[in-house]
């Protein structure tokens, strides 16, 4: 894998959050990851949008909304997530 193709969470954290049809639903604000595997499980949204909020979604102990990193389906000036996935 050559270097331009990696992406740290540090370049993750701060992106908006977009569906695939252009929805906002907030801001990458941290990373949940399985510590023996290293597998991203979630990101934590920040900045929630009003349509996000309706959606029900799950949600950690602090009442942050949770995204399964497995609906990303890309990463770049946005991180765009398949919607059908999460509700």
């Amino acid at each position: 894998m050559a270097d331009d193709d990696k992406k740290y969470s540090k370049q993750l954290i701060g992106k908006t959050v977009v569906s695939k049809t252009g929805k906002r639903f907030g801001e990458v604000g941290d990373l949940i990851f399985e510590t023996r595997s290293g597998e991203l499980i979630h990101m934590v949204l920040t900045n929630p949008t009003a349509y996000t909020e309706k959606l029900e979604l799950e949600k950690d102990k602090n009442n942050h909304i949770l995204i399964p990193f497995s609906a990303v389906i890309a990463i770049g000036d946005y991180m765009v997530i398949a919607e059908e996935d999460i509700v």
